[in-house]
């Protein structure tokens, strides 16, 4: 049986897998109307979510099956005391995949543990958030036509944000990639993601302060806002959540063909006269995000593809 708790529990072979199939439901939904047919997801979800919710919901019911589950922590066992062990316990009883947003991080490891169906992490605390990273990567690719020898620029929240912690992990896995981290100081990535990510796989990298010097160097560029759930200060989070802003003067500064992506909630990081602008990926990263997560449903169940005749996963290797 197979999890997904981070990226790299794929590998590059079976992310490109996953990756060829989205894109193969993307221009063909209607072959994979009833492939889950009798298959059930519980989505148990304990801090609140829309799209990463509802995106899983969508893809579960997109391919024949049905769905179960919680929005929040309070609607669910853990309000009476239950463990995250027990909660995957009973649920592996009535579903036969589950998807776990938690905002701890490593709760979705404790539940693989112990869960007789395969875990899909949706997101812990400011770890992970494997599905969002292969939303971005279908999209990037859709974009520039590669994964490699790219220059990327994360900007805003570099060091709460799971999503950028996530990304950066798997594009260091392909060649002659480099990256912008762009950032005040206090937001800047953790150590962990230099020592255990970058450093290791000697990936070139800078950490800078500017977003309007950076620009023109960038073929992406991958925003994020500055997430006021992760400060234990208001005033800080305050102090920091405009620091920047892209619209479409700064737009200027940048390469006509460079996509803007973020994981999505917005709050005014992304000024809306950028919606407009061809350049702006968000919305297209919805779209994928549905594609991917039907794409991964299938894997983990191991849903043979009716286009291909075949698994995209070994579901029996670890």
């Amino acid at each position: 049986m197979r999890h997904l708790i981070t990226p790299m529990d794929l590998s590059v072979e079976e992310t490109m897998n996953i990756l060829d199939l989205a894109e193969r439901i993307s221009i063909g939904p209607q072959l994979y109307k009833h492939v889950a047919d009798g298959r059930q997801l519980a989505t148990l979800f304990y801090e609140p979510s829309t799209r990463t919710r509802l995106s899983f919901e969508s893809a579960m019911l997109s391919l024949g099956g049905q769905t179960l589950g919680f929005s929040s922590a309070a609607q669910s066992s853990a309000s009476k005391g239950e463990t995250v062990a027990d909660t995957a316990r009973v649920v592996s009883c009535y579903a036969d995949i589950i998807a776990m947003r938690h905002p701890k991080e490593g709760a979705p490891l404790q539940a693989s543990i112990y869960s007789r169906i395969p875990i899909i992490n949706a997101g812990d605390g400011g770890h992970a958030h494997p599905t969002q990273t292969l939303i971005d990567m279908m999209t990037i690719r859709q974009r520039k036509g590669k994964l490699n020898n790219l220059t990327i620029g994360f900007c805003g929240d570099l060091k709460f944000g799971r999503t950028v912690h996530s990304l950066v992990s798997s594009l260091t896995r392909f060649s002659d990639n480099k990256f912008y981290f762009i950032s005040p100081e206090e937001l800047r990535i953790p150590d962990y993601l230099r020592d255990d990510v970058l450093n290791p796989s000697n990936s070139t990298y800078e950490e800078v302060s500017s977003l309007e010097d950076t620009l023109p160097k960038l073929d992406v560029l991958y925003m994020t806002r500055v997430q006021k759930e992760r400060f234990f200060n208001e005033e800080e989070y305050l102090r920091l959540k405009d620091v920047y802003i892209l619209d479409e003067e700064k737009l200027k500064l940048a390469d006509k063909d460079m996509p803007v992506l973020h994981p999505l909630p917005r709050v005014d990081e992304i000024s809306l006269d950028v919606d407009d602008d061809p350049r702006a990926a968000y919305f297209d990263q919805v779209q994928n995000g549905k594609y991917i997560r039907m794409a991964l449903i299938m894997a983990l169940l191991g849903i043979t593809d009716p286009v291909t005749g075949r698994t995209v996963l070994d579901t029996h290797s670890l």
